[in-house]
């Protein structure tokens, strides 16, 4: 065990020969600090929250009460294997959420980005590679080996089914069941989630100046209504834009996929 003298360590919290505590880290009441854990510098363990596995949270993270965090996959075919967990920077952790470790069919890597907020009883499956920026609503899942890029946010009670890939900027609404790759900066929800136009919303937040939202609408309209299948139209508009946000629509849709896609209707 190595915690740094500047670390605090609450007296009814365990934490178990091997781990590594940062500096300035708080480990809060009756939590509980596996022996492959390293906490990063300024993190927070609140009360009642167990970090376990081979996992490393990155510095100033805030982990709240109950969650748990680098549990073994929910997965039948997982045997013991050793596998990770990484967590980012500045995540927030809130009560309940689970974080479980990779398998090694699946790369052995669960993953997550900086600045990321978990709410209430939210879970991200194994095999997970989650981006920065990224949020999960109370009780939103993830199943095994999905791809959540940057800034996407996904609503409450909404699940996302395994090999997944959401892509950046994306917005999912709530009570909603994702089955199939969803486009950057799309639009997402009905309780069988379908593809129903951009997060236009998200792409104002983000300052995106009125052109470049205007190409990515064009860009929309020629994917719903175009000549060809869905993947035709992408190849097709990969050779007419000059936007950057329009060909990295294309350039997710023409990826490598394990899913098909949700298309416009």
């Amino acid at each position: 065990m190595a915690v740094d003298p500047s670390a605090k360590v609450h007296p009814s919290a365990i934490v178990e020969d091997g781990a590594v505590i940062g500096p300035r880290t708080v480990v809060g009441p009756f939590s509980v600090v596996g022996p492959e854990v390293t906490l990063g510098a300024d993190v927070v363990l609140k009360s009642h929250a167990v970090v376990t596995g081979w996992t490393e949270i990155g510095d100033e993270t805030v982990i709240f009460p109950f969650s748990n965090i680098g549990d073994i996959p929910q997965d039948l075919k997982f045997a013991g294997e050793r596998t990770r967990l990484i967590v980012g920077k500045r995540n927030r952790i809130r009560e309940n959420v689970t974080l479980n470790t990779g398998t090694e069919g699946g790369g052995g890597v669960t993953k997550v980005g900086d600045d990321c907020l978990f709410m209430m009883g939210s879970h991200v499956g194994h095999d997970a590679q989650v981006g920065d920026k990224v949020i999960l609503a109370n009780n939103a899942a993830l199943a095994g080996h999905c791809v959540i890029e940057d800034e996407v946010i996904i609503g409450g009670l909404s699940g996302i089914h395994q090999w997944v890939r959401v892509g950046r900027g994306a917005i999912i609404g709530a009570v909603t069941m994702v089955t199939n790759d969803v486009i950057p900066f799309g639009l997402v929800q009905g309780p069988r989630g379908a593809l129903d136009g951009l997060n236009l919303v998200g792409l104002k937040r983000r300052g995106l100046p009125r052109a470049e939202i205007a190409e990515l609408r064009a860009a929309y309209q020629a994917l719903a209504q175009g000549e060809g299948a869905f993947q035709e139209r992408a190849r097709g508009l990969a050779d007419e834009t000059e936007s950057d946000y329009v060909r990295e629509v294309v350039d997710f849709i023409l990826g490598e996929s394990d899913r098909s896609f949700l298309t416009p209707r």
